[in-house]
């Protein structure tokens, strides 16, 4: 075993290859070391070993202490339940020169096995020999041995190093004919064993196996109760009691917890913890670093001069952002955050107090630690049934227990089952409370019939009382009603039947159910199994810890990648993909799926803020301007009713302002049905006119509004400004809905993005004549319409304005809500400059048109 091998390590970070060198011992102490790991992590006492080795240099066994021989086998580590430094014994163990014989091994391990479970009879017996073949055997009356363990009923494995695999694939070249001989009988011995109890592998398979993620299989334990219907104290005669037991049919199961730990002070007691001691690491660095596990510790603390009392004399409830304790004397001194305050606590130990709730602004005191309790006997009881197509599966919770009648009696058992029977019967299921022992908090919960072919039993489900439920009222994603009670037929929100179709079509390709592999008669089978699925969580993390138990330096030797069998449905199955694409295409096609690009933050400076990239830029409301302090909460619920108060100056419909507390903010209440608050949008009025319209009421003075600027009302002060104002570009576009026409003369400077400005340009018009209160800036999307269409004639986009305007009619003069046929009519007014690009206009920039002058001319009304 103390050949030298090259083992490959999972890929470096930039994908390179690398190896390690280790011996056969190390190699297959691996394969030994996890197979120890996985039972200290079990945890289960009756998971037990003992570890024997053959060509030690000493010979301590038992059958050598009463009758000799036996030579260089060695009781390594005594049969008991494993820990920690069972894992250190082994990694203590070198190669060696010795020879010894596997054998001899095997028998002391028979011997040794048989007189520790003298007087267990019910154990299950199991011997696992590693090897790499290069021993010599004695294989005189080697059949008495394979007997023995016939007759204890042993199941023996074999683990050979670089064995002769061919079901894993696997054949070593050049093997010596020592070696070769004894793979050969191991494979005897093993075909001997009887029952298939006998199992011969290669260690390479043998810890790709030890790694396979399993199901942890537990057998729960019966636990007594009754179930009862009726009430047997109250009316005996019309009561029913049943002697039953009750097991779990499944477990919660959860990644193992995480611990913190922190290196320990050489010396002392071990309570003293530090984090960084550069002192002392320079001045030892080669001492071992100690880590301790960290503990919670809890003290308690009274204040006994308050400094505030409520009416009735008890101390006033403060929430304190922050305390300190510093010192380690009784009195200590607690600190606010901002050293403002300074009180003076004292220490106390917790048998002075008492357990209290909070109720209000005081704690109601509870001296038991508890209120008075429901008195509650120990039992389910059936309070009722109702249908089974009533229950709701998904308000199920917690673990689900069997149920059955008492195994001891076949009275109870009858009488179990015919319950069960007759409820599966008539389709129901039963109301049941469950008190686990007497005087303890009742539980509600299902008892559900399952009839099995010998034994018939009710299945316990918990479910949740009235007041754990939470109940959220959602609007229709199907049936939209406006604001004057008509039911909506198109909308944005609601899916056309083009894409109804197409979503069924790319769900219906999606389908799982026969994306698996092909049966014996060629039929496609499932392609997920539920039985065959784990959680990555558990095992994964499993699979660390028992990596770092196992390997000397996690550095040299890293992780390995997961097994396999975890990633096998991480990944959707390639036939899936193969058949989804063309309905996923067409999904994007009909609902105008694009890609958005992620934004790059901006720069921060002095107090400005910006929206996070998944904000919307409409609601990005605490916008400030160059040189303004922070805005209060208040000023963001202000700007808006400045705005309400510039639109009634201009003839629009008045909002209603209301006042909530003092310097709490504000909340707008549009009276049109037709019109929503734009917030972003609000020309700010000028202080003097809310002054007038508050009726004597000293409204809060706003911050200063940065909302854009009144359209035809620019200076070259104003494009200064402009740069300290949100463009409103939405994600993946290059123009804005704050100052769309500069934006757009902007990037048609910087050339190469024609295509681009004018898309977004479009769109961007198309949006704000569509959104409440565009009459405000019909003027200016006119204005960005004659630009757009000059550029279009001239930059060979015809095709694009063609489209962009039978879009924006039809939109416009959508019924309402949804279109604004008002700005349309202003389109009109403009007429021919304003229409559809003919085949004779595009023909003098050298462009193309698919619309005659007689075509336009009646499209525009002109």
């Amino acid at each position: 075993m103390g050949s030298v091998r090259t083992v490959e390590l999972p890929p470096g970070p930039d994908g390179e290859t690398r190896t390690t060198e280790m011996t056969n011992l190390e190699w297959a102490l691996r394969y030994v070391k996890t197979k120890i790991q996985e039972m200290i992590f079990n945890g289960r006492k009756t998971d037990q070993c003992g570890v024997i080795l053959f060509g030690s240099e000493t010979t301590d066994n038992i059958i050598n202490d009463k009758n000799g021989g036996y030579e260089n086998v060695e009781e390594y580590i005594p049969i008991g339940q494993p820990n920690s430094g069972t894992l250190a014994k082994l990694d203590a163990l070198q190669p060696s020169d010795v020879t010894g014989d596997p054998i001899d091994a095997l028998i002391v391990a028979i011997e040794t096995q048989a007189q520790y479970l003298a007087k267990k009879k019910t154990w299950t017996r199991k011997i696992v020999l590693v090897t790499d073949g290069q021993s010599e055997i004695e294989t005189e009356d080697w059949e008495a041995t394979v007997d023995k363990m016939n007759d204890l009923d042993i199941r023996f494995i074999v683990v050979g190093v670089d064995f002769d695999d061919p079901d894993w694939g696997y054949e070593e070249e050049d093997k010596s004919p020592l070696k070769r001989n004894n793979e050969k009988f191991f494979r005897e011995l093993v075909d001997r064993v009887k029952d298939d109890n006998g199992v011969l592998g290669t260690c390479a398979h043998a810890l790709e196996e030890v790694g396979r993620p399993e199901q942890k299989m537990v057998r729960s334990a019966l636990m007594a109760t009754t179930l009862r219907l009726g009430n047997p104290d109250r009316d005996p005669s019309q009561a029913i009691e049943i002697m039953i037991k009750a097991s779990k049919a499944t477990a919660i199961q959860r990644p193992a917890t995480m611990k913190k730990f922190a290196l320990r002070v050489g010396g002392g007691d071990g309570n003293e913890m530090e984090v960084d001691d550069e002192e002392e690491k320079a001045a030892d660095p080669d001492k071992p670093a100690v880590f301790s596990q960290l503990k919670m510790r809890t003290e308690y603390y009274v204040d006994r001069n308050p400094s505030t009392e409520d009416e009735d004399g008890d101390v006033k409830m403060e929430e304190e952002d922050a305390l300190l304790l510093e010192g380690d004397d009784d009195t200590q001194t607690q600190t606010k955050k901002g050293g403002k305050k300074e009180e003076t606590l004292e220490q106390v130990d917790k048998d002075e107090l008492i357990r209290g709730f909070k109720y209000g602004t005081t704690y109601a005191p509870c001296p038991n630690g508890q209120f008075p309790k429901l008195e509650t006997t120990k039992g389910i009881t059936i309070c009722g049934f109702l249908p089974k197509a009533n229950f709701r599966r998904e308000l199920s919770m917690g673990e689900i227990q069997y149920i059955w009648g008492d195994p001891s009696s076949p009275k109870q058992q009858v009488a179990l089952s015919s319950i069960a029977k007759a409820m599966d019967d008539d389709g129901k299921i039963a109301i049941a409370r469950w008190v686990s022992r007497d005087g303890m908090d009742p539980k509600m919960g299902v008892l559900v019939p399952c009839i099995f072919d010998k034994v018939d039993c009710l299945l316990w489900a918990q479910m949740p009382f009235a007041d754990d439920v939470r109940k959220y009222a959602f609007a229709s994603l199907d049936n939209l009603v406006s604001k004057k009670g008509e039911k909506i037929t198109e909308h944005p929100y609601l899916p056309t039947e083009e894409q109804l179709e197409a979503m069924d079509n790319f769900v219906d390709a999606m389908d799982l159910m026969d994306a698996g592999e092909k049966d014996e008669n060629g039929v496609r089978q499932q392609w997920f199994s539920t039985a065959e699925s784990f959680n990555p969580a558990i095992h994964r993390i499993k699979q660390a810890i028992f990596h770092c138990a196992v390997v000397s330096d996690i550095a040299t030797n890293p992780l390995p990648p997961p097994h396999p069998d975890l990633l096998t449905f991480l990944e959707p199955p390639t036939r899936v993909l193969k058949r989804a694409k063309q309905p996923l295409e067409t999904c994007k096609k009909v609902f105008n799926v694009k890609q958005v690009p992620k934004r790059v933050a901006k720069a921060k400076k002095e107090d400005h803020s910006y929206a996070p990239d998944e904000a919307d830029a409409d609601l990005l409301l605490d916008r400030t301007t160059k040189g303004s302090g922070p805005l209060r909460s208040q000023s963001t619920f202000i700007s808006s009713t400045a705005a309400g108060a510039s639109f009634s100056s201009q003839g629009q419909s008045q909002t209603k302002l209301k006042i909530t507390g003092d310097d709490s903010g504000s909340e707008t209440e549009p009276e049109s049905d037709e019109e929503d608050l734009l917030l972003n949008k609000a020309t700010p009025a000028p202080a003097a006119s809310s002054s007038k319209k508050g009726k004597g009421v000293a409204l809060p003075t706003p911050a200063r509004s940065v909302s854009p600027k009144t359209r035809g009302v620019r200076n070259a002060a104003d494009d200064d400004d402009d740069d300290e104002v949100d463009p409103g570009r939405a994600p993946g576009r290059i123009i804005g809905s704050t100052n769309p026409l500069k934006d757009f003369k902007k990037n048609l400077a910087q050339g190469d993005v024609v295509s681009k400005a004018v898309e977004d340009l479009g769109a961007v018009v198309t949006e704000v004549v569509l959104k409440p209160f565009a009459k405000r800036r019909s003027g200016e999307m006119v204005e960005c319409m004659q630009e757009l269409r000059k550029v279009c004639l001239e930059e060979d986009e015809v095709e694009a304005w063609n489209a962009f305007l039978q879009d924006l009619k039809n939109k416009c003069l959508a019924p309402k809500p949804a279109g604004n046929t008002t700005f349309w009519n202003q389109v009109e007014e403009v007429g021919r400059p304003l229409s559809l690009i003919s085949d004779k206009e595009a023909k003098k920039h050298g462009g193309t048109s698919q619309y005659t002058e007689k075509q336009v001319k009646e499209f525009i009304g002109a």
